[in-house]
């Protein structure tokens, strides 16, 4: 497969799993707000300082508002991770690769991002709502359609994998809105708010009713040891380690257990810490340094990916260095230069 293609695919998917993951991030902090009690005060920062992207929100729009802030990350098209900016950035991949992905997944990716750029930035927070339901709905329906129409070929591996290392950061990142809304409010750790906080964590990584399944009580440590360590919860950063590495073997035919390039041995070693890592050590690191670190990590595996199978390096021939043409994606177009 082509290096272009697959870079393509893998994108393709990673950025209609940031949309998707930014719609929770944005929609469990409005039901936050309905589930408060009267005169708390609205947190908005915390969406944005789990983002990274604090000096640039503050530098363009100032105050933490909730327009702002959704506006910021949903509407924007000069800030690359907002939903539309990110489904600009899939569309065009599926663009480049519609001779290889199925013509389903190309209307699906098109009319996702007519939805989004019809939308009014201008509605009510209550009427919000309804809309974030509908991207987290045509993100499942992109992924159940690329499920049922595409070959189950390397491009497809590519696609889960970038799929799943995507998921695992932002499952990490919902976590952590949880430590940054704590933080001038330590105070309330144990009480009912403190309750009402993590059931909506849960629920913004639709993990309230499969987490009640195993636990009848709310805690921290059990939230935490869901959301980071179950090996059957396909939102969990262990299960979704797991299906990225089996989907990398599947890619280059090494048997799981071994490697033989360094994405192997990076995904392979960040696997098997999580399959060996209790919740109590992690809650002894510190949940938001563990969560630092963990995604410290997965910036690596995404980097390996990139040096392993994307990047196009220079060819001596003849005497002469010379690169292949190729049509490549945006995002690997800026990591080249």
């Amino acid at each position: 497969m082509l290096s272009r293609v697959a870079d393509s695919i893998y994108w393709l998917n990673r950025y209609v799993e940031r949309v998707e993951n930014i719609a929770r991030f944005i929609d469990a902090n409005l039901n936050l707000i309905l589930d408060s009690p009267a005169g708390m005060d609205q947190q908005w920062e915390p969406l944005i300082a789990v983002t990274g992207d604090l000096k640039l929100f503050q530098e363009k729009y100032g105050e933490f508002t909730a327009e702002n802030v959704i506006q910021f990350l949903t509407f924007d098209r000069d800030y690359n991770n907002s939903i539309l900016s990110c489904l600009r950035s899939a569309r065009e991949n599926a663009r480049s690769v519609r001779e290889i992905i199925s013509s389903e997944m190309w209307e699906q990716i098109n009319a996702f991002y007519m939805m989004v750029t019809d939308a009014c930035p201008g509605k009510p927070l209550a009427a919000l709502h309804e809309f974030f339901a509908e991207v987290k709905l045509s993100s499942h329906l992109f992924a159940g359609i690329m499920d049922a129409t595409m070959t189950h070929n390397e491009g497809w591996h590519f696609g889960q994998i970038g799929r799943l290392i995507e998921r695992a950061d932002k499952t990490s990142r919902i976590l952590d809105v949880k430590y940054f809304i704590l933080l001038p409010s330590v105070q309330d750790v144990g009480t009912t708010l403190d309750e009402i906080q993590w059931m909506s964590l849960l629920r913004s990584a639709s993990a309230y009713e499969m987490y009640r399944k195993r636990q009848h009580r709310i805690t921290p440590k059990a939230v935490a040891d869901f959301l980071i360590l179950d090996a059957n919860f396909p939102r969990s950063i262990r299960f979704c380690l797991i299906s990225a590495e089996q989907s990398l073997h599947q890619i280059t035919g090494t048997p799981l257990g071994t490697w033989r390039d360094p994405v192997e041995r990076t995904l392979g070693r960040l696997r098997s810490e999580m399959d060996y890592l209790t919740v109590d050590e992690v809650m002894d690191t510190g949940l938001h340094e563990f969560l630092n670190g963990l995604q410290e990590q997965l910036n690596q595996v995404g980097e390996k990916i990139f040096a392993t199978y994307f990047a196009l390096n220079p060819v001596e021939d003849r005497g002469e260095n010379w690169t292949p043409i190729a049509r490549l994606s945006k995002q690997t177009q800026t990591l080249l230069r």
